[in-house]
């Protein structure tokens, strides 16, 4: 969950493990819209675990590190690619509007029902799918099948939510791919995976840049794995190293901290860059938005339907 946000199987791999098993054991072988309101996870027919029991998990081959990208073999591209000029509007709260004038909407993979996903492509619009992957959060509906082993400490001003140990990949990969599969079950075009810069914050693990590096390129992967577009979110400092990987950034505050040259390389590689500001007016970044061709947007803390744009 956004730091702002006060709200806030792969299946085939395992049946080749259970088949590798059993022959070693045999010695062979658009318009305005009317407001939608969210709805539970539950009511929809997305991708769940059994009730009490944690998703088998094969062995890797380092339980300890998330692969590289040189480890793995190049993942199909999205089906969709975000594009410079796109707008953006964030919603995480409150009744979703159909009718904001943005190309991309990005909604919460847990509160946003599959209908409203429809409603919005209905309209022409495409979606991100906003989920947790660096940080545990209390309330959300798998939070029970965290181990302690990979919880850290909790976010500074938010006791809710404590970070995670993205160097666990045994223990993290099939709770995180089970909510890639919720969004590609609800019909999302992208997704907005947040707290990717655990590395730079106290998390109460010896986090170095090269475990975020690795766990952020494993997401892609991952993403892209299911044709879902990927987004960046708040790593600046590794911008530059991600850009060829991810296929657009979503920011926050960059110009209210001048941290947004550090997302330039987006731009370069002809990729969307999106910011969030919740104290400057538009006076203030709409300039920001036209010399660095971002799309920048304002917000609530609350992120609810409010938005004011350039």
């Amino acid at each position: 969950m956004s730091i702002w946000w006060a709200f806030g199987k792969n299946w085939r791999r395992a049946l080749l493990w259970a088949v590798a098993g059993l022959v070693a054991a045999c010695g062979s072988v658009g318009p305005s819209g009317t407001p939608v309101s969210y709805v539970s996870l539950s009511s929809t027919q997305s991708p769940s675990f059994e009730a009490g029991a944690t998703p088998a998990v094969p062995p890797e081959p380092n339980p300890t590190a998330f692969p590289t990208a040189r480890q793995t073999a190049s993942p199909p591209a999205a089906a969709w690619q975000p594009s410079i000029g796109d707008t953006l509007q964030v919603q995480y709260s409150g009744t979703i509007s159909l009718s904001v004038d943005a190309t991309i909407y990005d909604l919460d993979a847990d509160d946003t029902p599959a209908s409203t996903v429809a409603a919005l492509h209905a309209r022409g619009r495409h979606v991100f799918c906003y989920i947790d992957a660096g940080a545990w959060e209390n309330y959300r509906s798998d939070a029970s099948r965290f181990p302690a082993a990979v919880l850290g400490k909790a976010m500074d001003g938010w006791p809710d939510e404590r970070w995670l140990d993205i160097r666990k990949v045994s223990l993290l990969a099939p709770l995180l791919r089970h909510r890639l599969d919720t969004c590609v079950a609800k019909g999302f075009d992208g997704v907005d995976p947040d707290n990717v810069n655990g590395y730079t914050n106290a998390t109460g693990f010896p986090l170095k840049a090269a475990d975020q590096l690795a766990f952020n390129r494993w997401l892609a992967d991952q993403a892209h794995s299911r044709h879902l577009a990927v987004a960046l979110k708040n790593d600046g400092e590794q911008a530059a190293a991600l850009a060829p990987v991810f296929d657009a950034a979503v920011v926050e505050e960059c110009v209210e901290y001048p941290e947004c040259a550090q997302y330039g390389a987006f731009v370069k590689a002809g990729k969307p860059v999106f910011d969030i500001e919740y104290a400057r007016a538009p006076s203030a970044y709409c300039p920001v938005a036209a010399k660095l061709r971002f799309a920048i947007i304002g917000k609530h803390l609350a992120l609810d339907a409010y938005r004011t744009h350039c």
